[in-house]
């Protein structure tokens, strides 16, 4: 593992981040979802041995420190700097999740979006319920509450982050998907429940592209509905993006 410090617009980061296959020309850059790290994308280091992989901890997740409240463009602005100080060309960029809006930013060559977040769907009810009842106890100075209804992609997490996943978590990227003009997959779990198959129809005709979806909930290409399917789906993604290249191994 390296580290780079970055600063930019006054703040200093250090992004934590590992390179692998570093004498091969093309990059595959791998962004990981919120509340997760690299290390979980690096179960794509067996794929792709013709490329050199970029594995990044975003700021705040995994060794990569983060001292403020963020948006997502600000994410890609940071990225960009860092890719950009490291001279690493944005061949590909494969986004999970968070990842996959803050690569859509980053206008690869290639965008490969795994399960991406972008597309704000309708909260369940017991979601709704929840809100209501902990908006109601903040009118009553019972804040002090939170921990029982906030989500559970925020518990554990510093105030700054706290305010950055409010900041990131409803966005709608709806026009930053339509105005996306480069080459694009999106690929989606059938047993997704955090960006559902509804969601991901909604992100291909935004982007003009047809979608894959493969067999898995969120982690579709980590370890759902099992390792070997898992593995049997970084494959397709791997085949998918081959194809798209022209390339064969």
């Amino acid at each position: 593992m390296a580290i780079r410090k970055i600063d930019i617009e006054g703040k200093k980061f250090k992004i934590a981040y590992d390179i692998i296959n570093p004498c091969k020309e093309k990059n595959i850059i791998f962004l990981h979802g919120w509340g997760s790290n690299k290390e979980i994308m690096k179960v794509f280091m067996d794929n792709f041995k013709n490329f050199r992989h970029i594995y990044i901890d975003m700021p705040g997740f995994g060794k990569s420190n983060n001292d403020y409240i963020l948006t997502t463009n600000d994410y890609a602005k940071i990225i960009d700097e860092f890719l950009n100080e490291l001279n690493i060309k944005k061949d590909i960029i494969i986004g999970h999740s968070f990842g996959g809006k803050v690569a859509t930013l980053l206008e690869p060559d290639i965008l490969v979006l795994l399960a991406s977040a972008g597309i704000v769907m309708p909260k369940p009810l017991n979601v709704r319920i929840k809100i209501k009842i902990y908006k109601f106890l903040k009118k009553l100075g019972l804040s002090n509450f939170k921990k029982y209804f906030i989500s559970e992609d925020a518990k554990g997490m510093s105030q700054n982050m706290y305010e950055t996943f409010k900041n990131v978590v409803n966005e709608d990227f709806s026009d930053v998907f339509r105005s996306y003009n480069g080459k694009v997959l999106i690929f989606g779990g059938h047993e997704d429940t955090a960006v559902p198959p509804v969601a991901i129809e909604k992100q291909s005709k935004l982007l003009n592209s047809k979608n894959i979806m493969l067999n898995g909930n969120h982690y579709f290409f980590f370890n759902s509905p099992n390792q070997t399917k898992a593995k049997e789906n970084r494959k397709m993604i791997e085949k998918k993006i081959f194809k798209v290249l022209d390339y064969s191994k």
